[in-house]
């Protein structure tokens, strides 16, 4: 699992890399790699966080000539509730073979992990 972790550090690095001959390296590693570990998709049971406002039971009021304006005092009150998403189990695997074969691709080509041209 380390090894993963190794691997997926650089991917996040390059992530961030917006060349276009880094992002064409990525598309070609990427089809590629979706043929070579497709996605295996499920869905899959979580519990999601969602807020709301309440009232606290106070309220704010103004007063501006003969008018008198109230307000509730609200607060945010977090709750879950369950759900259902879809993940692609193969992504984390494939994810790291992408980013190892962009990197690889772009080293062969450019001289550099980033695909930038040497001047």
């Amino acid at each position: 699992m380390q090894k993963h972790t190794a691997l997926l550090i650089p991917l996040l690095i390059l992530a961030g890399c917006g060349t276009p001959e880094f992002r064409a390296e990525q598309n070609l590693c990427k089809s590629t790699w979706l043929t070579k570990i497709p996605p295996r998709l499920e869905r899959e049971l979580y519990n999601r966080s969602e807020t709301r406002q309440v009232p606290t039971g106070r309220t704010i009021c103004k007063g501006s000539g003969n008018t008198l304006i109230c307000d509730q005092v609200m607060r945010t009150e977090f709750y879950t509730v369950p759900a259902v998403r879809t993940v692609d189990r193969n992504a984390p695997r494939r994810d790291i073979q992408i980013a190892q074969c962009t990197m690889e691709s772009c080293q062969a080509k450019f001289g550099n992990a980033e695909c930038k041209a040497q001047g």
